[in-house]
């Protein structure tokens, strides 16, 4: 029985005193969870755990018992790292998009506003320079707009699934058909068939200037995206649409409304200033499509404009992009090089602008969101086409005395 009283003592006074964890120990108070924020650190859950000594004095001996104290913890992981984990997020979703959806995308509808926009300002252009619209030729160059239009979007499917850009990309057209060789054969057949419908417009209106300015138009197409040169690899996606789109499609078309051969429409301030704002809008609509695919564009080098500055410094770019076309055209109204009427009427369009800094400003890391950012400025470039064309008819309509003077003859 000594014995045995002096081994109790013994673990007695072993356990004196309380243990306590050295990994857990705090004394600062516990933390709230705090609000998140696109700049803010992240915070985490985390259980600290104290060991505490209490005696038995039934048993005679120590107990020990462990407690778990919850905290909330500030970490270093940014805004910008919890993205990424939302975006691996969202992409996991991306497989239970419908094969219906997959197809709308791959239409690409909505985009289709830059055969119209062009043919449109420059056909209301012609109209405020001689009062002159063929109806039948507008059509017939609106379809074969279209056909070209697609030509660009399936030959680039093509080309980004040769390089591996569009491995991932379910919207493919090359993907969801599954033929490579059907996609480019169909592509090239719409080129020339559009390609016909330009020639029989421009041989009816008997300017030949017309069709060279499409062509110039066509090979900015085919440089940017076709081998060997695949500019758009280069970054220099954005000034071949302007060029394409702007001075070239659009001041072709406004040529493309003369009477004959002997009356020829001359170049003017006009519609080279209108030409350059629906540039301006359309360049815009392809840097915006780059945000949610920096990523797939850096694994095969293509080096788009955001792959080299960044999202954060891309949203920026389409702040200063949205001011300045406004400040274009305010310029070129208050120079009367456009009418005022093209002022009251665009800068309707204002909130659509405004709408489409706020959104690239709010979600430029956000791939799932940023997305659409391209659908809004594509309806950006269809109101803001359809407003610069309404005003200039106007200004033959409401401002009779305005007549443009020509540059060229």
């Amino acid at each position: 029985m000594g014995s045995s009283l002096s081994d109790d003592m013994a673990s007695v006074l072993a356990l004196s005193a309380p243990s306590i964890s050295s990994f857990t120990l705090t004394t600062s108070p516990f933390l709230q969870p705090p609000i998140s924020s696109p700049n803010a650190v992240s915070s985490r859950l985390h259980f600290h755990y104290c060991f505490q000594g209490s005696f038995d004095r039934e048993n005679g001996r120590w107990t020990v018992s462990k407690r778990r104290h919850p905290r909330w913890a500030a970490s270093t992981e940014h805004a910008d790292e919890r993205s990424d984990t939302s975006r691996e997020a969202d992409q996991g979703g991306e497989e239970h998009i419908s094969r219906a959806t997959l197809i709308w995308r791959a239409i690409k509808l909505p985009i289709y506003s830059v055969a119209l926009v062009p043919l449109t300002v420059g056909t209301a252009a012609a109209y405020l320079q001689e009062g002159l619209f063929y109806a039948r030729r507008y059509f017939v160059l609106l379809f074969s707009s279209v056909l070209i239009i697609t030509w660009l979007n399936l030959s680039n499917d093509v080309y980004d699934f040769d390089t591996g850009a569009d491995k991932n990309k379910k919207e493919s057209v090359v993907n969801i058909v599954g033929s490579r060789t059907g996609t480019l054969i169909t592509a090239y057949a719409l080129l020339i068939f559009g390609f016909m419908g330009l020639g029989w417009a421009s041989a009816e209106a008997g300017n030949i200037r017309s069709i060279l300015l499409l062509s110039c138009a066509i090979i900015c197409g085919y440089i940017y995206q076709c081998p060997p040169f695949r500019l758009s690899y280069q970054g220099l996606g954005e000034p071949l649409c302007f060029s394409a789109f702007g001075p070239f499609a659009t001041s072709a078309f406004y040529l493309m409304q003369s009477r004959s051969e002997i009356h020829h429409l001359p170049l003017t301030g006009t519609v080279l200033s209108a030409s350059l704002l629906v540039g301006f809008t359309t360049s815009l609509i392809l840097f915006c499509s780059h945000f949610h695919q920096v990523a797939g564009d850096l694994s095969v080098g293509k080096m788009s404009p955001l792959v080299r500055i960044g999202n954060r410094t891309g949203s920026r770019v389409v702040k200063v992009a949205i001011g300045t076309l406004y400040f274009l055209l305010f310029v070129l109204c208050l120079s009367k090089i456009l009418p005022l009427t093209c002022l009251v009427l665009c800068a309707l369009t204002l909130p659509i602008g405004k709408l489409v800094v706020r959104y690239v400003e709010e979600n430029h890391n956000d791939n799932a969101k940023i997305f659409m950012a391209k659908y809004y400025c594509v309806r950006l470039h269809a109101l803001f086409g359809v407003a610069l064309a309404a005003g200039l008819v106007g200004g033959r309509t409401v401002i009779e005395r305005y007549i443009p003077k020509p540059l060229f003859p």
